[in-house]
């Protein structure tokens, strides 16, 4: 069996009638959608069955063990991969147009159909799309609506279209673009993009993750060669966070690396902070009180991207573990087990708000607020986990038929999160420093005595992922 055809599945064990995610690495991206089904997939030209707690899977899953992940064959999964005789050797796809649309079949069973007028807005020559700032030239409302294709070529190269566009320009009535094989199945609609990608597969985990947590070195993390750096925001976009060992235990050092991945976010709580259990800022960070799972700043319209943390000295005193929470390994949990809470919390949206500055007050935009649980519109694949209960404003804008039913989906939410399975406890030390996305993954910590210095920042999650995106061309191409 080849690796590339082999897929890991979770095993669910019962502590108390919870699952418990032991063999934790799966593919995400149609986990989460509000209905799991078969998918017709544009570079295979077979039927996927995505892997999730969900249909005929859940019970090869139940009679699973519970001690160890093992390796399931792709035919056992349902999942057939494309025959491919000869791996080396290319060919030319076929290319058939209509009267709307052109097609491309890849091979027998995986195609693609393209619009004529989709194709033309999309023309990448240099005088309809700017070869240095990668913005759109063409006038997309002088196409016109009808437009056709007068000719168009096969190469090995790519597919080459000459329209026929009368009256779009005084001293031409043609226009020649030029798409490459790999842009088209990259950007391929019809039928709908493969949602299984390796690239972004993500690994769920419980409490087991102590045994082995996601760890670089800082000295790699800062080398120029951005290596090191590439390896870490992978690993946080993989896991959700990531530990940074070696780190100097100092504020300037720390600060160093924050900005290794961007520009810091500065917010009420300046921009790049260090506290102790003073009350400093209104807000109970800044006590010795325990702390539930909870999302950072879900007042925000967007809410911070990536936190880090640095303890730099805990003196004359103990306690103050932290408590991370995989918030999408938890809503996996709660969709399996209760479908309709997690349609409750994926609707009903909540407001929230910081009110402990005199000099500030926020509160959610729109007032409203957002869904706990939110979903890409066009996949539905869960792209944040927005939870805060001690942050949570009045709830005024609940329907009266939703308002038990809310309760209802939150008390089994909450008993999930704080499930011995899904919490895991490590104790901070200094020189390492925890990186999380606050987007995913919940954190806390316990109740602390004595003089605790901390120190992080906050990195927007649109730069951090500019900055991974960068990287994953820079080194995966």
């Amino acid at each position: 069996m080849q690796a590339n055809n082999v897929l890991w599945i979770c095993r669910l064990t019962s502590r108390k009638g919870i699952p418990s995610c032991v063999a934790q690495k799966f593919h995400l991206q149609r986990c989460f959608s509000p209905r799991t089904a078969p998918v017709r997939s544009n570079s295979t030209g077979a039927n996927h069955r995505y892997i999730g707690f969900n249909g005929s899977i859940q019970g090869r899953l139940k009679e699973s063990s519970a001690t160890a992940s093992q390796p399931v064959s792709s035919d056992q999964l349902e999942f057939i991969p494309e025959a491919t005789a000869n791996p080396g050797q290319k060919r030319t796809p076929i290319v058939r147009v209509d009267d709307g649309k052109v097609s491309v079949l890849w091979s027998p069973q995986n195609w693609s159909r393209f619009h004529h007028i989709w194709l033309r807005d999309h023309c990448r020559c240099p005088s309809c799309f700017h070869p240095v700032t990668k913005q759109r030239l063409v006038n997309t409302f002088q196409i016109p609506r009808d437009i056709k294709p007068a000719h168009h070529h096969a190469s090995m190269e790519g597919l080459e279209i000459v329209w026929d566009e009368p009256g779009t320009s005084p001293s031409t009535t043609h226009h020649s673009s030029f798409y490459s094989w790999s842009w088209l199945r990259e950007h391929t609609y019809d039928p709908p993009q493969r949602l299984e990608q390796l690239a972004n597969e993500k690994v769920l985990w419980g409490a087991k993750i102590a045994r082995s947590p996601p760890t670089v070195v800082y000295e790699e993390a800062m080398e120029g060669g951005d290596a090191g750096l590439y390896k870490w925001l992978s690993t946080i976009d993989r896991f959700g966070f990531c530990f940074v060992s070696g780190v100097p235990p100092t504020a300037e050092a720390t600060q160093r690396l924050c900005e290794r991945i961007a520009f810091i976010r500065e917010t009420q709580y300046g921009k790049f902070w260090e506290f102790t259990a003073d009350l400093a800022k209104g807000d109970t960070a800044y006590t010795s009180m325990a702390l539930g799972a909870h999302t950072d700043t879900t007042y925000f319209t967007d809410p911070c991207g990536i936190q880090l943390f640095h303890l730099l000295s805990h003196t004359d005193g103990s306690g103050g573990t932290t408590l991370l929470v995989d918030g999408f390994y938890v809503a996996l949990l709660l969709k399996e087990l209760h479908p309709d809470h997690y349609d409750i919390l994926s609707r009903v949206p909540v407001p929230a708000h910081a009110s402990g500055e005199p000099t500030a007050l926020y509160r959610s935009s729109p007032p409203s607020g957002y869904p706990t649980l939110q979903h890409d519109t066009i996949t539905g694949e869960l792209t944040q986990v927005r939870w805060n209960n001690d942050d949570r404003d009045v709830m005024s804008r609940l329907r009266r038929e939703v308002v038990e039913k809310w309760y209802d989906a939150i008390r089994a939410w909450h008993t999930l999160l704080v499930s011995p399975d899904s919490e895991y406890w490590v104790q901070l030390v200094p020189g390492t420093v925890l990186s999380v996305n606050n987007h995913r993954i919940l954190h806390g910590r316990s109740k602390f005595d004595g003089k605790r210095r901390v120190c992080g920042a906050y990195i927007g999650m649109d730069e951090y992922r500019s900055k991974l995106t960068v990287l994953q061309e820079k080194f995966d191409h």
